[in-house]
């Protein structure tokens, strides 16, 4: 895609319930705050999610690929116990994910994304809410609210960049 829509697709993001127990509301809005963070990204070109608008490396591309490797990590490497889980940072880069160009294709940073989530999901329903993760910190109703802490925060971000970039705006 080389120039951005200017306009959100359409809006088919899964509604939170509005009356269900604990871990259907909470899977619940986790799983709308990330299909906002696809809802966000949709329409833009490489070009423009690659794009700086802050004095941060804070870009549309780069809070994908964020979120992509937080999903893996509190899921599959935090609470799974799983080794040699891919993350794009580093002790030597820790802001390896948010290191992108233009030459990063958002379509696939986007499935990558959609595919952590599908792991995240998968991993997460192994699990009650009280059991505590492999790390032997956190419990998995601990590590869903923080995802909703953690990925809503970034929508925001998100909404910010998208209206700056082309002018698209929505909930």
């Amino acid at each position: 895609m080389t120039t951005s829509t200017r306009s959100l697709p359409h809006d088919d993001r899964p509604e939170p319930p509005e009356r269900a127990g604990e871990r259907e509301t909470l899977e619940g809005f986790l799983d709308f705050f990330r299909a906002t963070v696809v809802f966000k990204a949709t329409g833009l070109s490489n070009a423009d999610a690659a794009r700086r608008l802050l004095p941060s490396l804070t870009t549309v591309s780069g809070l994908v690929r964020h979120l992509a490797d937080v999903e893996r990590s509190w899921f599959r490497e935090s609470l799974a116990g799983e080794s040699d889980v891919p993350t794009r940072w580093s002790d030597d880069d820790r802001d390896g994910e948010f290191r992108v160009s233009e030459t990063d294709d958002l379509g696939e940073l986007l499935r990558d994304y959609e595919a952590a989530c599908a792991e995240s999901r998968a991993v997460a329903a192994r699990y009650e809410l009280d059991d505590v993760a492999a790390d032997g910190r956190h419990s998995l109703r601990w590590i869903l609210v923080h995802m909703i802490e953690e990925t809503g925060r970034h929508c925001g971000h998100l909404d910010i960049l998208r209206e700056l970039l082309d002018g698209a705006t929505g909930e």
